[in-house]
């Protein structure tokens, strides 16, 4: 990705959306000629000259301090997912060379988060990096998830399943999230993130042509240049057998993993969602589905042998190398 050009085009979509008024600024009435705030009324909301800021919008991000872009971040009104990204686009253009970027995410689960996975009854559990690879996943998160470890589009043969193959290139993803607009411009906004902190994490850029390439609507969020930390929310699923789910999902960065984060779901207590998600817990431990040893790889192994009208599920990581 051209750090210029990603630095140009979030600064001038910022600006876009801060109108005058919600800056502080008289308009008078004026016709104004672009949306949103003008360069020269960021740069005096930022305390720098027109220029300056002219050069920052086009790339020139080279040197400029925290400061600076602090100011800047608050001239534009960037709420905190914004100044990270603004702030990480500044770290990765004053890197000498590419052998200076973060390593990309690994793609190993260590043996204790798999059993910390495996001893979270009850609860959907799964670990998953930035660029929405799903590294390792519990009973209950392969269940939830079982048309993402099968999908075509979203798990095949040397790769690991992926969140966002699955979203934007399965036509059945639409059936199983009910909310699939807002979950599509999330997970774009969580990939736009992870490209600012990774630009040069080679898997993270072929995944982003890949789906830029086949899915209209993946381009079209993604020339919206969103960011989003995703910590906390509810997300509805449409499931084959467990029905309609309403669930509250967590998330927690693993501080010795970096690049990993551990996703859980549960129901609300008394809920239809508690009666259904017990109802796919119950479904997923009978038999002929039988639970192994957990493996540091990557999750416990599932084997199914129902038809093959029902979901089947298999280990995350064990489906492909890492991309290290």
């Amino acid at each position: 990705m051209d750090r210029k050009e990603e630095i140009r085009d979030f600064l001038i979509s910022r600006r876009a959306k801060i109108s005058p008024e919600q800056a502080g600024i008289p308009s008078y009435g004026e016709l104004r000629r672009v949306p949103g705030l003008r360069r020269e009324e960021v740069a005096q909301l930022a305390g720098v000259s027109t220029d300056y800021y002219t050069r920052l919008e086009r790339g020139s991000i080279r040197g400029v301090s925290d400061s600076v872009l602090e100011a800047v971040a608050a001239a534009l009104q960037l709420d905190e997912a914004e100044r990270a990204h603004l702030l990480d686009l500044a770290r990765t253009a004053n890197m000498p060379s590419r052998g200076s970027a973060r390593r990309p995410p690994q793609q190993r689960v260590r043996a204790g988060v798999v059993r910390l996975l495996d001893g979270m009854v009850g609860v959907v559990a799964l670990v998953q990096n930035g660029r929405s690879d799903v590294l390792a996943a519990n009973l209950l998160g392969r269940a939830l998830y079982a048309e993402v470890f099968t999908s075509a589009a979203s798990a095949s043969p040397g790769r690991l399943p992926n969140q966002a193959r699955y979203l934007f290139l399965d036509p059945h993803a639409g059936d199983f999230y009910p909310d699939g607009r807002v979950i599509a411009a999330t997970t774009v906004a969580m990939l736009r993130t992870e490209a600012g902190r990774n630009p040069h994490d080679r898997a993270l850029n072929e995944l982003i042509g890949e789906l830029t390439t086949r899915s209209a609507l993946f381009a079209s969020l993604w020339a919206g240049h969103d960011v989003r930390i995703h910590t906390t929310g509810t997300k509805r699923f449409h499931h084959p057998v467990a029905g309609d789910l309403s669930l509250q999902y967590e998330t927690l960065d693993l501080p010795g993993d970096e690049g990993q984060t551990l996703f859980t779901f549960t129901a609300e207590p008394g809920s239809a969602s508690e009666n259904a998600l017990a109802f796919l817990a119950s479904w997923a431990a009978s038999p002929p589905q039988t639970t192994t040893a957990g493996d540091p790889a990557g999750g416990s192994s599932v084997p199914d042998t129902r038809s093959h009208a029902q979901p089947r599920t298999r280990n995350p990581g064990k489906t492909g190398p890492s991309h290290d």
